[in-house]
């Protein structure tokens, strides 16, 4: 375990900004960061989990406790057959494109649409990563936590975990639950699952249903990503984000004819058409309508690039991003964001949901 004194957490983080923090351990094992994390909440004082800091905004006054930086790796097979597939658990520290790529390698499917998102594998359950048709939820069989309630190891099953659309139990717990690992059940394929998302099949060639090799599955994604400036590269200021920062709402089936009267009232009935829009499940009982984030805000006037030249700006080349044009404070970036939100919710009356996590901050 390494320690050091007065961190700064911007070069942890994807988006590149916040201030110091008082102290920084690297935990690189399961036991270092159960340790490291016992010991700081036995010290009575604040802490901050990090992994790959990909959905992590930090104010620039940094962070008054312990960063924890979670570097624990592993890969372990632990069963492997033609009925049940590949049980799989990985460390929470583990790079998650790396291990989507070791599993394509592998022949095992049930992740490769999920390429190129930035982080590691322990963040993954808590917001239910998801993006071309596929989620973890649809291969997670079990995660490890440590709780720091009850101060032990838990474990925790899919059906304890109740994922929903950008959510899960660990989410809710709001840091309590600490990952240590993950078990994947992927199944033995040498063709892609079935490809869901209509760009992605397009590209391909195909019609929506079919399979692909895995690997053409794979590159395709990251090929799209990195189109959508997604895919994290130094040199291009359009992946200087936390990705997606707004989740795609979800709005109450009895408030959609509110919304469709607001969207007719200012951009014209026949944008009706073409808004896309899906059914949600219910939440208790109330059916709900999820709408596209990225069709609202440039349809409220926030189109690719603005604010640009910065600091702060909506991504080049995609609207959820909001982007550190090199420079930016995260006072700047809330402020870009707020603005946003703000004006799809005069226009349309839709709120959306900021997806990463604020730590000092308030949008």
């Amino acid at each position: 375990m390494q320690e050091s004194e007065t961190a700064l957490i911007a070069p942890l983080t994807t988006i590149r900004v916040g201030g110091p923090a008082d102290r920084l351990v690297v935990a690189e094992s399961t036991d270092e960061l159960v340790d490291a994390v016992r010991e700081v909440d036995d010290a009575d004082e604040p802490v901050l989990v990090i992994s790959g800091g990909s959905n992590l905004l930090v104010s620039d006054a940094g962070f008054r406790g312990t960063v924890v930086l979670v570097r624990s790796t592993g890969i372990t097979v632990e069963s492997l057959d033609s009925c049940s597939g590949a049980s799989v658990r990985v460390a929470a520290g583990e790079v998650w494109d790396d291990f989507v790529g070791y599993a394509v390698a592998a022949g095992w499917s049930g992740v490769e649409a999920l390429a190129g998102i930035p982080g590691r594998v322990g963040s993954t359950p808590v917001q239910n990563v998801g993006a071309y048709g596929q989620e973890v939820a649809d291969t997670i069989a079990a995660v490890r936590v440590w709780d720091r309630t009850l101060e032990q190891v838990r474990t925790l099953t899919a059906a304890d975990l109740r994922f929903g659309y950008r959510e899960s139990i660990l989410k809710a717990a709001r840091g309590r639950l600490v990952v240590l690992d993950v078990l994947f059940q992927l199944r033995l394929a040498d063709l892609s699952a079935p490809i869901r998302y209509a760009d992605l099949a397009g590209q391909l060639g195909i019609s929506l249903g079919e399979r692909v090799p895995m690997s053409h599955a794979r590159d395709a994604v990251l090929a799209q990503r990195r189109a959508r400036g997604m895919v994290l590269d130094e040199s291009d200021h359009d992946t200087w984000s936390c990705g997606s920062f707004f989740t795609n709402p979800l709005v109450p089936e009895r408030d959609w004819p509110d919304v469709q009267a607001r969207i007719a009232a200012r951009l014209g009935a026949q944008a009706l058409e073409g808004m896309p829009r899906w059914p949600a499940s219910a939440v208790a009982g109330d059916p709900l309508v999820k709408l596209s984030a990225a069709w609202l805000i440039e349809r409220a006037g926030y189109g690719k690039g603005y604010g640009m030249p910065g600091p702060a700006a909506l991504s080049t080349r995609h609207t959820l991003a909001v982007t550190n044009r090199g420079g930016a404070t995260a006072a700047q970036l809330v402020s870009l964001a707020r603005e946003v939100r703000d004006g799809v919710q005069r226009a349309f009356g839709v709120t959306l949901v900021n997806e990463p996590v604020l730590v000092g901050l308030t949008l």
